[in-house]
């Protein structure tokens, strides 16, 4: 088992004012930053320089950096103790992620200082290699408990599976987990074995506990319904600092629940749970405290919006423009034109059909309809960000399709397309990236129903009808080599796929050309082919 035991820099005890039995501390903290290293829009993807200047833009690692130091700075100038935690997923999301494959990240993050980083799914993006460059170049821990790295040569001994670190002479615990859907959502290979999370963080908390460490944060990348459970399951833990979901908490319109969000545990305990939403537009901002013996007895904070009263920090902007030269000209090229925006958030994609997943899933299908292909498949959870109206950037568009996929052509007996799209419906509560977008094929979804049997009234395109599939005949189906390889669930495709070919154009390109070819006056819609009860 590995441990890391990490002193940060001290913090002075609390000043003379407050009750010195008692301990607070104060927890900066973000997820799912998704290499969204300049400033992002309202649509999430990547702000020009025009709209920065209006004041238009939220993030960017510079912001970021501004923010933690100056709360950081004044904290610690009262005395106070800080924590800065990443719930994961650093990785992929911009063509600096394309570019520079996690390093940048590194850079960056030793920049900031932060103290510890839970692994993330998509930090398996590029294999255990991926990660490894990542927990080789910060001067930070970076953990996940469930994790059996004992057979990965790049691994071992390099991710920790909990740490201790001393802040203000007291022992913070912090245990960690990951998805355990990972293997599906990412590229994690089978050295890298997944053990049960919560059996995990019990193990992890309970050996922290008998060590005298009675102050535990679980830092985890399991999303914002799963981290409830964790919180109300694993007997020990003060709070759950979380990621994956991209839940937004707090009072503001549209937030999921308050921020923290305080869940009663089976022995009576209310334990916090908060995350800070996603790309770097919040960071997230948790102050516990707790009595002499080790009892939480406040926990408070909110989440703060990164908006243009943050002046970017001026040595990492210029470092940001430094490294973003030699990708601007792809950025730059305008690819389209477009009359009104196009909705591809994760909260419409993974639950129901959306404008961007039914425009790529037509764009799929228009690439190879001469190729005896009738129907398109794509996961909700491959369209990272919207896009706004007005001109269209490549940047724009890989934006919205970050990771390097390419088309997969194949055939499927009707039965099987069924299978993958129960597969698509399997774990719709959970937003779970693996929603079926479709084209040439419409169905109903019963979230209701047990997983399994949720998907009724499949048809397909014949001609200019819609007749019901055929369980028995052979359809020849496009979707990309990620999900034709099993990714997100869909072993249906990997196992059951006749004549396949993986090796396509990469699904920005192929959106990038036919948004090309719609004109100026084109405006996405959704037309009643996903029927969700």
């Amino acid at each position: 088992m590995t441990r890391w035991l990490m002193v940060s820099a001290a913090a002075v005890a609390l000043s003379s004012g407050a009750a010195q039995a008692d301990y607070t501390l104060h927890i900066l903290h973000i997820n799912d930053f998704h290499s969204r290293v300049e400033p992002i829009g309202k649509y999430d993807s990547t702000c020009d320089a025009e709209a920065d200047e209006k004041g238009e833009c939220f993030g960017g690692v510079a912001r970021l950096a501004t923010k933690i130091n100056e709360l950081r700075n004044q904290l610690k100038a009262e005395g106070q103790n800080v924590l800065v935690l990443d719930a994961g997923d650093q990785y992929q999301g911009s063509l600096f992620y394309t570019t520079y494959k996690g390093k940048d990240t590194v850079e960056f993050m030793n920049a900031i200082g932060f103290d510890a980083m839970a692994v993330g799914n998509h930090e398996f993006d590029d294999g255990p290699a991926g990660l490894q460059l990542l927990a080789e170049g910060v001067k930070f821990p970076v953990i996940s408990g469930n994790l059996d790295l004992s057979q990965s040569p790049e691994l071992k001994g390099k991710v920790g599976d909990m740490l201790t670190l001393d802040v203000g002479g007291e022992k913070i615990g912090i245990v960690s987990a990951l998805a355990m859907d990972t293997p599906e959502t990412a590229s994690p290979g089978d050295k890298v074995i997944f053990k049960d999370d919560l059996d995990s963080l019990r193990a992890d908390a309970q050996e922290l506990s008998d060590a005298g460490v009675n102050k535990i944060i679980a830092l985890t990348h399991e999303g914002y319904k799963r981290d409830q459970e964790i919180a109300a399951g694993v007997p020990g833990i003060d709070a759950v600092i979380g990621g994956h979901s991209h839940t937004l908490l707090g009072d503001m319109e549209g937030a999921e629940g308050p921020y923290p969000t305080m869940v009663k545990a089976e022995n009576g305990v209310e334990v916090p749970v908060v995350t800070a939403q996603a790309y770097g537009k919040y960071l997230g901002h948790l102050t516990l405290t707790w009595n002499d013996s080790g009892k939480l007895i406040k926990a408070e904070g909110a989440p703060i919006l990164l908006d243009s009263s943050v002046a970017p920090d001026a040595k990492l902007a210029a470092r940001v423009r430094e490294m973003g030269a030699p990708i601007e000209e792809l950025k730059k090229r305008k690819v389209a034109e477009i009359k009104a925006p196009i909705d591809g958030d994760r909260a419409s994609c993974r639950a129901r059909e959306c404008e961007m997943g039914t425009l790529l899933a037509e764009a799929m299908l228009d690439r190879v309809k001469d190729q005896g292909i009738t129907i398109a498949i794509q996961n909700g959870g491959g369209l990272r960000a919207s896009i706004q109206a007005g001109p269209v950037t490549m940047g724009d568009v890989l934006t919205v399709l970050p990771f390097q996929n390419t088309l997969s052509t194949f055939q499927l007996k009707g039965s099987d397309v069924v299978a993958a799209l129960e597969n698509g419906a399997s774990q719709i509560e959970d937003q779970a990236g693996r929603f079926a977008q479709v084209a040439g094929l419409k169905y109903t979804v019963d979230p209701a129903a047990p997983a399994g049997s949720r998907i009724s009234d499949v048809e397909v395109r014949s001609g200019a009808s819609w007749v019901p599939i055929d369980n028995n005949a052979v359809y020849g189906v496009v979707s990309q080599n990620y999900m034709r390889a099993g990714g997100d669930g869909y072993k249906v495709m990997a196992e059951k796929g006749m004549n396949a070919y993986d090796f396509g154009p990469d699904l920005a390109d192929v959106l990038a050309d036919y948004l090309s070819k719609q004109g100026p006056d084109f405006v996405a819609k959704t037309d009643g082919r996903i029927t969700v009860k």
